[in-house]
């Protein structure tokens, strides 16, 4: 797929691997919208004006059908139509099974799940029209179990089973749908985490030990995947992952 004046549809976009890829998509000529639950993904937005990229803020809640629309609708305004959706919208909530309370368990599937369900589901319309491709967020714990990560692990071995099967729903309509699967990775969202913990360079260290290479991945770095998935039209029902050795 050629980039320059394609449409890429980010979910998630205000920091973290969605900011990394909405920067570096826009670096590539595509116009994007950038989504975020909260006005976040707005500066990010800036950031890509600043530089001369094409970009528009869209304010909504993926896990809510009426907020996944608008994502849609609000991207076909400005741009005319949808090329690339990347379903990169995600919670981390921690807890083994007995551990996991019915609320966290529920906010994670909804964000986590039923985002990219809602998401695709009003954007497969556009892209059959594009022959466009979906990349969707799964995780490195998808293949290897993790302590305490139970509806995280559920959420994104769900994410990686739907996109083999959207894979094969859409291939005959030309939409290419594929799964990045990220070792753990630098993030705002990861050092909020560690927060939390009662020892947080501990903690940071425990992290660090789960990635064969020794260090953590980079937002720049798993950004670099998307890429390769949005531009290599041989790959369908694909999983990449981009984990430091972590599933090796």
């Amino acid at each position: 797929m050629k980039l320059d004046k394609s449409v890429a549809i980010i979910t998630g976009a205000g920091a973290g691997i969605g900011a990394a890829t909405a920067i570096l998509f826009a670096k590539n000529g595509v116009k994007v919208c950038c989504n975020s639950r909260t006005q976040s993904a707005l500066k990010i937005v800036e950031n890509i004006q600043s530089f001369g990229g094409d970009a528009i803020f869209v304010q909504g809640d993926v896990s809510i059908d009426e907020d996944a629309k608008k994502i849609i609708d609000e991207t076909i305004n400005a741009f005319g139509k949808i090329d690339i959706l990347f379903n990169n919208a995600g919670i981390v909530v921690g807890g083994a099974i007995d551990t996991t309370t019915d609320e966290d368990w529920d906010r994670c599937m909804a964000v986590n799940v039923k985002g990219v369900y809602l998401v695709s589901k009003h954007a497969v319309p556009h892209l059959k029209n594009t022959h466009g491709t979906i990349i969707n967020n799964s995780s490195s714990v998808a293949f290897k179990g993790v302590q305490n990560r139970a509806a995280y692990t559920a959420s994104k071995g769900a994410v990686l089973s739907m996109t083999r099967a959207m894979a094969a729903d859409y291939i005959e309509d030309k939409i290419r749908v594929n799964a990045i699967c990220p070792g753990t990775t630098d993030t705002p969202s990861l050092a909020v985490r560690l927060s939390k913990f009662d020892n947080p360079e501990e903690a940071r260290k425990d992290f660090v030990a789960r990635q064969r290479m020794g260090r953590l991945g980079t937002s720049e770095e798993i950004a670099q995947g998307v890429l390769f998935l949005a531009q290599n039209e041989f790959c369908t029902g694909i999983s990449l992952s981009i984990d430091g050795g972590m599933t090796m």
